[in-house]
């Protein structure tokens, strides 16, 4: 055997070894949370991988189901929903970035009960309105307003909850 020869067979068992090795970080990084294939894209393309192993290795982990789009919105909206407290606004904005299907997106923010909804926003707009420390019933409001826009809440439902607090306030 000469020493080309020799070469060649270690590049070929690196190459092999280097998309096991991979495949094993990126099921692991699935496995620990919830993924978009977008984010696994995005963690393969810096692992600068041969030709065609991104793609067999992303194929790999959706067969063996570490990766689940519709698995991973329904996650994405109850934890913003339920931890960060995110309307549905911005929910759907940050699932888009994340390349989501809008159908999958409007499954996803389906599961949002409207009781458990509209007690948030009102939770949180009773807390912000008690906490601003302006005189200006104007400014106050808009302040309100702005931080539960901010939060992904829709402007309709954010003016109705403020203005019904505004009107008990001044009573």
């Amino acid at each position: 055997m000469s020493v080309p020869e020799k070469g060649n067979m270690d590049s070929g068992s690196k190459k092999k070894s280097s998309y096991s090795k991979a495949l094993k970080k990126i099921a692991g990084y699935c496995a620990y949370q919830e993924r978009a294939i977008s984010e696994v894209v995005s963690k393969l393309d810096e692992m600068e991988l041969e030709m065609g192993d991104a793609e067999k290795i992303l194929q790999t982990l959706q067969d063996q189901d570490f990766i689940n789009e519709k698995r991973f919105v329904e996650s994405f909206v109850k934890g913003r929903f339920n931890l960060k407290r995110w309307g549905r606004i911005r929910i759907r904005q940050e699932l888009k970035m994340r390349g989501i299907p809008n159908q999958l997106i409007q499954e996803g923010l389906e599961l949002l009960a409207p009781e458990e909804y509209q007690d948030t926003l009102l939770h949180l707009a009773e807390r912000k309105w008690k906490l601003t420390n302006e005189e200006n019933l104007y400014k106050r409001k808009t302040k309100v307003v702005r931080f539960l826009v901010f939060r992904g809440f829709e402007p309709d439902l954010v003016w109705e909850v403020v203005e019904a607090m505004s009107t008990n306030d001044a009573l």
